[in-house]
């Protein structure tokens, strides 16, 4: 029988490890993303390695990491960050970049430097986008964390694995339910953040 002590510690740790990983993700996407948006050379290679980081199956990667990194918390961190990232640096990017002409000429126009005409027009007009990008990255991160448990990053994905192996239904339901939960829930928190920060800009 799978206690409530139990299935809380393995939510705890799979609540860590998914808020960690989420958090390191956003601090790297976000200056690749900038950087991106004034060298194209620095863009290119960027969004290539991102690219090329997504196209490779989210197991292959766990399973890659492993020989060269080892097992334990830190890899799966590391293995779950290369698939976050270009969810939150493509977003960024495309949200940064796709502001109407007339009002960047506007900002030229009166004076505007580049770290203001990032942060007054650019930033505010790339809010949705970016969110977006994080939310769909934290459900990502929410998803590989359950693989890593492979790894020995523990975890939600430590019961079901367990549940699989023994053929034990119970297990398998303690650690898929709280897993999608914890998607249902970030998706609802980004939602309202999303819907809190952007319509006063827009109407």
């Amino acid at each position: 029988m799978v206690t409530i002590e139990t299935i809380l510690g393995h939510t705890g740790e799979h609540l860590v490890l998914l808020l960690t990983t989420l958090f390191v993700s956003i601090c790297i996407s976000l200056p690749l993303a900038f950087a991106s948006l004034y060298s194209k050379r620095i863009g290119y290679v960027i969004m290539k390695f991102a690219n090329l980081a997504q196209a490779v199956p989210s197991f292959a990667v766990v399973a890659i990491v492993v020989p060269l990194i080892g097992i334990g918390f830190y890899p799966a961190l590391i293995a779950i960050l290369l698939r976050a990232l270009l969810p939150i640096i493509k977003n960024t990017y495309i949200g940064l970049s796709t502001v109407d002409a007339s009002m960047l000429d506007y900002a030229d126009g009166i004076g505007l430097n580049q770290w203001q005409v990032l942060r007054y027009i650019r930033l505010p007009n790339a809010y949705p986008a970016i969110f977006a990008g994080i939310k769909f990255a934290s459900i990502l991160i929410n998803s590989i964390a359950i693989l890593t448990a492979y790894i020995g990053s523990g975890g939600l994905g430590e019961l079901i694995f367990e549940g699989l192996v023994g053929f034990n239904n119970e297990k398998i339901l303690a650690g898929t339910i709280p897993a999608i939960l914890i998607a249902l829930v970030l998706d609802v928190i980004f939602t309202a953040m999303e819907k809190k920060l952007v319509p006063d800009y827009r109407k």
